[in-house]
């Protein structure tokens, strides 16, 4: 479950200063409504895959005895 700064926050704070977390999450969930998002929402979602090929990805590639592959939002 994501714990974090909503949308409405993030939205005047630059990408750059957002956490991983909140791009990870943020990334996921217009991911999944690509479909149906306006022209706005798909440029927000640009931003932040921007953001994150920025940082050089997102790191959890592989599992160990600790974690999963599927990135923790929080």
């Amino acid at each position: 479950m994501y714990v974090g700064r909503d949308m409405t926050e993030l939205s005047m704070t630059p990408k750059n200063q957002w956490k991983d977390s909140e791009l990870s999450f943020f990334h996921h969930s217009l991911q999944q409504m690509v479909p149906y998002l306006n022209v706005e929402g798909q440029t927000i979602h640009k931003e932040i895959v921007k953001e994150i090929q920025k940082r050089g990805g997102l790191k959890r590639n592989e599992a160990d005895y600790t974690h999963g592959t599927q990135v923790s939002y929080d």
